[in-house]
């Protein structure tokens, strides 16, 4: 028989993180049989929740900015790869004055604890932190994205971004840590799991593997990525969940090597590797290029010999992690950046093949149609004029309303539809944080709709299926890309008017028109059967 031994799977080390302090207040210790308990008031797990929510939707951290930095500074990046990553540190610039949040999806708010065992709090510690998320989504110019089943198939928003994901888990010690996630759901939905088995783990099949999977990503999830692949796990859901946390830069401390009692660690050889396929793959920041993600992180974790999950997933260009900690000092919140305008370098190279063609969304649909047909894919414009919002429930209504035999609305077929949906708008602003989602989710929506006129233009992130390419070149239609990610930037200097058409009911998935200025956007599937992601 084997003598016990326990292997923490997940290492401790020390905590290099730069905290501030919140406040001293909420917390006390008192000895209980010779133990020093912390006791945490539930207004103190409050008080927490609401900062960290506050700070993660408005704030990056400063490594993530200097990688954006690197980007520009790079010789070898291209010309889109640069313009992406300048708009991307002009958007946080704008997030940290803390009006217009980074993204407008705010996410599904995500809190992960490890409480001590010798802390008190003497209440349900998941209520008290829901409610300062709820204060920070009721007070800030965030969006409310949750909804509830009333049954099966009916659905209604709950009004407050609740409930959020609270795990909380027992460790020893009396200081209770934290790590809150906002998390959007453009990279929530890049997350994967493979069922694989042993016969993956060989230098050879592992690598062609991640080839192939890692374009499968695309670029829906707002490049450029922080990427991980997770191999092993004694379950699937342990797969994923070290899938979210280490592309939260959370298990970054782990070792580099593995040992006989199942430690976790990090193969940063195969992470050196899998970050030059990334390159390769020539999609680069979203438009094509070499920066299709900022780093990779790849984990090795122990496995039941008869399952070898595999789990990739990303953190987007709105990378909201923020680490916590109460302790009996006080309670202390991560040091986000606050200044990262030193991050964006004096540009020393402008784009010299780049055309930027002026579109004038107001002419008419024909005539707008017209104008798109002379350029080619990839070429980089600029919008002004009249746009009308719809995404997937207003998709849904309308599809309904054509199955009853109404018809598309005539603002439908009059003028291109930007898949977005809106976070609150901030005194002063015609608009909140207001950037496309992801436009694979309407792809089963555009021969129908094409076909009865509407949708013939289309505004959006990411890739899409070959259901839209076929349908733009049967019906003449295109769409366009826009950048993911810089959705302050467009709501505070692109969008000079908003108003609801359709359904306000739904909140931020009515059907808005509003008018832009200077919106960017590419030609990514034009009406000749051409896709600039099948070409990368």
């Amino acid at each position: 028989m084997a003598d016990f031994f326990y292997q923490d799977p997940f290492p401790i080390h020390e905590d290099s993180t730069q905290y501030k302090k919140l406040t001293q207040e909420h917390v006390s210790t008192i000895e209980v049989d010779g133990q020093e308990i912390l006791k945490v008031d539930p207004v103190g797990l409050t008080l927490l929740a609401k900062e960290a929510m506050h700070d993660v939707s408005h704030l990056l951290r400063s490594d993530h900015l200097a990688k954006l930095e690197r980007i520009v500074n790079d010789d070898e990046a291209s010309d889109n790869d640069i313009y992406v990553a300048t708009t991307l540190l002009e958007n946080a610039i704008i997030a940290a004055e803390g009006k217009f949040p980074s993204c407008q999806d705010t996410g599904t708010a995500i809190v992960m604890g490890k409480k001590g065992e010798q802390v008190w709090t003497n209440t349900n510690d998941s209520e008290a932190l829901s409610r300062g998320i709820y204060q920070t989504y009721q007070e800030d110019n965030l969006r409310y994205s949750q909804v509830a089943p009333i049954d099966m198939f009916t659905e209604k928003n709950t009004g407050n971004n609740l409930p959020a994901q609270i795990d909380i888990y027992s460790t020893p010690g009396n200081e209770y840590r934290f790590l809150f996630l906002a998390k959007g759901g453009g990279s929530a939905n890049k997350s994967y799991l493979f069922q694989q088995t042993k016969a993956l783990l060989n230098p050879k099949s592992l690598e062609k593997f991640i080839a192939e999977k890692l374009r499968t990503i695309g670029t829906a999830a707002c490049p450029p990525y922080h990427l991980v692949f997770v191999i092993g796990g004694t379950s699937a859901e342990t797969c994923l969940k070290i899938v979210k946390l280490a592309s939260a830069g959370y298990l970054d401390h782990l070792p580099t090597t593995g040992n006989e009692h199942g430690q976790a660690f990090r193969d940063t050889t195969l992470e050196e590797k899998v970050f030059r396929m990334a390159q390769w793959t020539g999609i680069g920041a979203q438009f094509g290029g070499k920066y299709f993600c900022h780093d990779v992180r790849i984990i090795r974790l122990p496995r039941h010999g008869a399952s070898c999950p595999v789990g990739m997933g990303v953190s987007c260009s709105a990378d909201r992690n923020i680490k916590a900690k109460i302790t009996k000092e006080g309670i202390f919140l991560e040091q986000l950046e606050t200044n990262p305008a030193q991050f964006l370098p004096v540009l020393s190279r402008t784009s010299k093949t780049q055309q930027v063609v002026p579109i004038d969304l107001n002419q008419g649909m024909e005539s707008l149609l017209q104008t798109l047909t002379q350029y080619p894919i990839k070429t980089r414009l600029m919008l002004n004029g009249k746009i009308v919002v719809a995404r997937d429930i207003a998709h849904a209504k309308l599809q309904e309303r054509l199955d009853s035999g109404q018809g598309l609305p005539e603002y439908f077929k009059e003028y291109i539809i930007y898949y977005a949906g809106p976070a609150k708008t901030p005194a002063g602003h015609a608009s909140g944080s207001f950037g496309p989602t992801t436009a694979q989710r309407m792809d089963p929506y555009v021969p129908i709709f094409q076909k009865e006129g509407g949708s013939k233009v289309m505004l959006a992130k990411g890739n899409r299926g070959d259901i839209v390419t076929e349908a733009c070149e049967k019906y003449g239609g295109f769409y366009l890309g826009s950048i993911g990610g810089p959705a302050a930037v467009l709501g505070k200097n692109c969008i000079t008017e908003i108003k609801v058409l359709e359904y306000e009911e739904l909140g931020m998935e009515a059907i808005f028109q509003i008018t832009v200025q200077d919106f960017p956007a590419f030609i990514i599937v034009d009406d000749k059967g051409n896709n600039f992601f099948q070409r990368n």
